[in-house]
């Protein structure tokens, strides 16, 4: 047992201890991705792995940001809810959760969150760290009822799929189905299907010149005007409105290397 002594001296380093220090150490923690926030969400630091994840080279694009910065809407807003129910005192252990990785796929991750106190324990903001399961057999098969499904509508979110279908080669009940999709995903068969045809809409509007429509079509959307209202909500801007936004990008980018080229 230890004795109060070396309890005492044991605190006594700790508060000795250059924080930073401490923080970088999540940087030697393979596959972990950490983060912290302040009370508005907003980023105050984050390891390596994490800003590679992102997609971003240096920190320094991250802090000050909110996940609103660095992630798909839908994903953000989970990420931000998440955030609010942790300051306002509840945990998130080991969950099991589907993210997005930065080729756009999605993947198995297992996710903790904790508040985080100043010296007075008033909350001041949170904390946490995830890792993909995608290398974890024994993890991924107590999830594999609703992995089955997950992978099914990834594959063929351009066909029509019924929940009973899902169910069936999950050998599930429909009922049961969904309690797991809402144990694991927070969102119900139906919702799921719908992101995964928004995600990749929203992807082709990005990477290629297809007509909207095409694309709508493409992705199991057959009403435009309920593919359009659907796209508006998850993502804040209707498929014109985010295509006019990427292309005038790409001119602008066009003109800068054209302007480069003439003062080689």
């Amino acid at each position: 047992m230890m004795s109060m002594r070396t309890r005492e001296e044991a605190v006594a380093m700790l508060e000795k201890l250059d924080m930073t220090q401490l923080i970088s150490m999540f940087d030697l923690l393979p596959g972990t991705l950490f983060w912290i926030k302040d009370q508005d969400c907003r980023f105050i630091h984050a390891n390596q792995l994490f800003v590679e994840h992102s997609g971003l080279r240096c920190i320094s694009n991250i802090l000050g940001q909110t996940d609103y910065a660095i992630s798909p809407p839908q994903l953000a807003r989970q990420y931000m809810s998440d955030d609010q129910k942790v300051m306002a005192g509840e945990i998130v252990t080991n969950r099991v959760e589907l993210n997005m990785e930065p080729s756009g796929e999605f993947s198995w991750y297992s996710t903790s969150k904790r508040p985080l106190f100043d010296s007075h324990h008033n909350i001041i903001g949170s904390y946490g760290f995830t890792h993909s399961l995608e290398q974890s057999a024994q993890t991924l098969s107590n999830v594999e009822a609703i992995k089955a499904p997950v992978e099914f509508v990834r594959k063929n979110f351009h066909q029509e799929i019924s929940v009973t279908e899902l169910a069936e080669i999950s050998f599930l009940s429909v009922s049961a189905l969904e309690r797991r999709f809402k144990k694991y995903l927070g969102k119900t068969p139906k919702q799921f299907i719908n992101e995964i045809r928004l995600e990749n809409a929203r992807r082709k509007l990005i990477e290629t010149r297809l007509p909207i429509l095409e694309i709508a079509n493409q992705c199991g959307f057959a009403e435009h005007s309920y593919f359009s209202r659907q796209f508006k909500s998850m993502f804040g801007v209707l498929p014109s409105d985010l295509r006019e936004e990427v292309t005038r990008k790409v001119s602008t980018s066009d003109l800068d290397a054209i302007e480069q080229d003439q003062h080689l």
